[in-house]
């Protein structure tokens, strides 16, 4: 294995990332113009197929911290990167869409897989201190990867089935690069670190509020993920080549998502939920008021792209804080609610957009985001309404930022932060303590 510093295997992760959540996952909607036309497969259909990715992804994560256990970081990446390469190549010669749907099943398990390999490693190659910089930048990876598809929609907007090859053969090449990077431990934790404090019923209180506001996020935002290019194509006549722009719109502001979830974190999570929520949800109504006016549906993507992208920041944030010691689920619920909600949201949009059109099925999401977002000062943030200790939040206030929410996860014996550096070889498994991953 060769070693990476701690900003190389950010780099190294944030491309894996690309790979398996850009182009494994989120790039399929790109090309739903070309494949429903191809296939003859109605909105409906899609929208049945849209959720399967999402599903997967769901059990996936669940059997991560297993997976993680028995094989260790470099066979579970090397193992999600292979799902990858298996689901492309499905997809570039579906000729069906039951074929089509076994394909992107199969994304969705190479994409639930990724992350918590990537985790797992972070925590054996990368200093504790870096943890919180290192994550922002391989969350970064799906904006890239999103950004990476542009090209081959302006330029292939009709060769999906080319163009889903030549993404198997990237995640082949994400293979081999986990087997050189990665090594093939667990994650590690210093031996003298207390374990983590029993689940309270208001910690129980706050996760559940939270996976709510995922699972409503999720939901709200499967009409653009799956539908946006489509509805330029069908509803507004645009050439299917133009959609790419929409996409690199989405990616470009989703690269500040990382940034606006930590100002959240460090001000007020529940405002910051509820004005992402809005713009999210103007978003889908801005694109299908102007489906034939390219420049209006790129500002939407801007919108749409940037508020997704903080919204997950923000709750990944969250789910850190809520429960120290437990990244096997402060972090992983809220993304699990969220690819629940857009697995649900995915058919029902389809079943809309046959029944009522696209401007008329976007308009309902929309309302519906309204309505989440009103609803935000139910968010368990720092400033909690239900939360009898709110003054010691508020305190704590400028101990924020994901690295601080990092900080949080090694208590010691007193319950404070564990700060003593520990050095631990990649190949030493002596003093490992195996964690689920997220």
């Amino acid at each position: 294995m060769k070693t990476l510093s701690n900003m190389g295997f950010a780099l190294f992760g944030a491309a894996l990332v690309a790979i398996s959540y850009g182009l494994a996952r989120f790039a399929f909607g790109l090309f739903v113009p070309s494949i429903s036309t191809e296939l003859s497969i109605t909105p409906a259909m899609i929208g049945v197929i849209g959720a399967l990715p999402f599903v997967s992804f769901v059990l996936a994560t669940l059997m991560a911290p297993k997976a993680a256990d028995w094989l260790g970081a470099r066979y579970l990446a090397m193992l999600s990167g292979t799902m990858g390469v298996a689901g492309l190549a499905v997809i570039s010669q579906a000729g069906s869409a039951s074929l089509l749907g076994v394909g992107v099943f199969i994304c969705g398990v190479c994409t639930g897989l990724m992350m918590p390999a990537l985790t797992a490693a972070m925590q054996a190659l990368v200093s504790r201190t870096m943890h919180g910089r290192v994550s922002s930048i391989m969350n970064a990876g799906t904006s890239i990867g999103i950004i990476v598809a542009v090209p081959t929609v302006v330029f292939l907007s009709d060769a999906w089935r080319v163009t889903y090859a030549a993404f198997a053969v990237l995640a082949g090449l994400g293979v081999l690069a986990a087997w050189l990077f990665i090594p093939s431990v667990s994650r590690v934790v210093p031996a003298d670190a207390a374990p983590p404090p029993p689940i309270t019923g208001q910690q129980w209180s706050r996760l559940v509020r939270l996976a709510l506001f995922a699972f409503a996020m999720g939901f709200v935002a499967a009409p653009y993920w799956l539908f946006a290019p489509d509805l330029l194509v069908s509803l507004g006549g645009l050439s299917g080549h133009l959609t790419g722009w929409l996409w690199f719109a989405a990616g470009v502001a989703g690269l500040g998502g990382a940034v606006v979830s930590d100002l959240a974190d460090r001000n007020n999570p529940p405002i910051t939920q509820a004005l992402m929520l809005m713009m999210l949800s103007a978003s889908l109504v801005l694109l299908a008021a102007s489906p034939n006016q390219l420049g209006l549906a790129m500002f939407s993507a801007l919108i749409f792209g940037g508020a997704y992208m903080s919204l997950t920041g923000l709750y990944l944030m969250t789910g850190i804080r809520l429960l120290p010691g437990r990244l096997s689920l402060g972090p992983v619920l809220p993304f699990m609610a969220c690819a629940l909600g857009q697995a649900v949201g995915s058919p029902v949009i389809g079943a809309l957009v046959d029944q009522l059109g696209y401007a008329n099925a976007f308009s309902l999401f929309c309302v519906a985001g309204v309505f989440i977002a009103l609803l935000s000062p139910l968010y368990p943030g720092h400033i909690d309404y239900f939360a009898e200790d709110t003054p010691a939040l508020l305190d704590s206030e400028e101990d924020t930022g994901l690295q601080a929410a990092y900080d949080q996860q090694l208590l010691d014996e007193n319950g404070e932060p564990y700060e003593e550096s520990v050095t631990t070889e990649p190949g030493d498994t002596s003093a490992q303590t195996n964690l689920a991953n997220t």
